[in-house]
């Protein structure tokens, strides 16, 4: 090898991805588990996902207080015992509440995980949600909130997901300090025995697997009653508000506004989605993007502009986020409108498209680095119902869309009569 000559570059482009797949089999009771056994470091990942999100709540904020006190009780061990178990060991579990599922999750070196299943199984078989251990998570989860409240940004991303799909709908209520002051006990291991104890459950486990894994896994949660047949998130239709632009002073003496412009956008499913990812990638998906150049580096408006597509499992949006300051929140907003204009009418240069298909190809060689990483690729296919070919076809899309196609979608979805702008002070 002649060191004097630089090695020849190779566009992301031009290499050939392939996501490993997973192993599937089901416990004695018909939860299913997804497995990817690969890494050379001694480390493991399992995630139990219940289908016990917000949409499925009676009561404001149950779904949330149920995952969280998780590890905060059960009959044979208290809040302390439960968390010392994971740190005596080196491990880490984390409780999740999203829209449609919950999940709680487990990090641990390989070699400890028989040590562990028996906490983790206790947890989802024998919590008892202690009125103690819920009053000091009302009045940490109030406090916390009561700060927020007071930050731009944290209502205008309340207040914008409420215009998008409505108040009472799963992806736009937000939760008020008197809906914490409501939660009780009852309330919580109601939704457990529901959810958790007779709900859908899916587990996915990835890393260095240990050889029994399988057998302990089915001798732990393959008893479990688990409503396998249960339906899918109830799917409730959006009411979107009427009045598409707003103006909030949530401090009289704030110095900049949160800006938040969104449009509904259809899910995963919808054809466009997966050409679309590109179009977004373009105008405000990365640090190189227009929205960016623009905003950031020539007007000098902001730290920092994104655009992004929610992943919502039922109904989804198309999304411009940023803060700026209070004088110039009109002029940064005017300008996005004008990126988008400039996307309808001039078609992308070959040049700057091969820019953005190389970013984005990157990214996924960089999250198929590690077992962790493609096993959250899968996670998110399985969870959207999606076929198992998506990961394909959505590269095959980033190579292959054409300028006339950006421009195509770009004058289907970025119009700006479809958007909601929302700044809040």
């Amino acid at each position: 090898m002649n060191r004097k000559i630089a090695p020849p570059i190779k566009d992301a482009v031009d290499y050939k991805l392939s996501l490993k797949p997973y192993d599937h089999y089901k416990l004695d009771n018909g939860i299913s588990v997804y497995s990817i056994n690969a890494g050379a470091q001694e480390v493991v990942q399992i995630e139990w996902v219940f289908y016990a999100g917000n949409s499925f709540e009676q009561k404001k904020g149950v779904a949330a207080a149920t995952n969280f006190l998780l590890k905060n009780g059960t009959n044979a061990r208290n809040a302390f015992q439960l968390n010392e178990a994971f740190e005596y060991y080196g491990a880490f579990c984390n409780r999740t509440c999203y829209n449609e599922t919950s999940v709680v999750s487990l990090h641990s070196l390989s070699k400890h995980v028989d040590k562990l299943l028996p906490v983790i199984e206790d947890m989802l078989t024998d919590s008892i949600f202690p009125s103690s251990e819920l009053e000091i998570y009302q009045q940490n989860s109030k406090q916390r909130l009561l700060v927020n409240l007071k930050k731009a940004e944290f209502v205008a991303s309340r207040l914008i997901d409420s215009y998008l799909y409505g108040d009472s709908h799963p992806y736009g209520v937000y939760t008020n300090p008197s809906d914490l002051d409501n939660l009780s006990a009852k309330d919580c291991i109601q939704f457990y025995n529901d959810y958790y104890l007779n709900g859908k459950c899916i587990i996915f486990v990835s890393g260095n697997l240990p050889a029994n894994l399988k057998h302990q896994l089915n001798e732990r949660f393959g008893k479990l009653k688990a409503n396998n047949e249960q339906l899918e998130t109830p799917e409730i239709n959006a009411t979107p508000a009427t009045e598409k632009k707003y103006r909030i002073e949530n401090e009289a003496n704030a110095v900049q506004g949160a800006i938040r412009i969104a449009a509904p956008f259809p899910n995963r499913h919808h054809p466009d989605f997966k050409k679309v990812a590109v179009l977004n990638t373009l105008f405000g998906g990365f640090f190189g993007a227009r929205l960016m150049s623009n905003i950031r580096e020539d007007k000098g408006y902001t730290y920092g502009i994104y655009s992004y597509l929610q992943n919502h499992i039922q109904q989804s949006a198309w999304f411009i986020s940023t803060e700026a300051g209070k004088d110039v929140c009109e002029a940064t907003i005017e300008e996005v409108y004008k990126e988008m204009k400039i996307l309808r009418e001039e078609k992308v240069s070959d040049e700057e498209l091969l820019l953005v298909r190389n970013y984005m190809i990157g990214g996924i060689l960089g999250d198929l680095d590690g077992p962790f990483h493609i096993m959250a690729r899968w996670k998110n296919i399985i969870l959207n119902n999606l076929e198992e070919n998506y990961f394909y076809d959505s590269v095959n899309e980033i190579k292959n869309i054409t300028p006339d196609e950006l421009m195509e979608l770009a004058n289907k979805y970025l119009v700006p009569e479809k958007f909601y702008e929302l700044v809040v002070y």
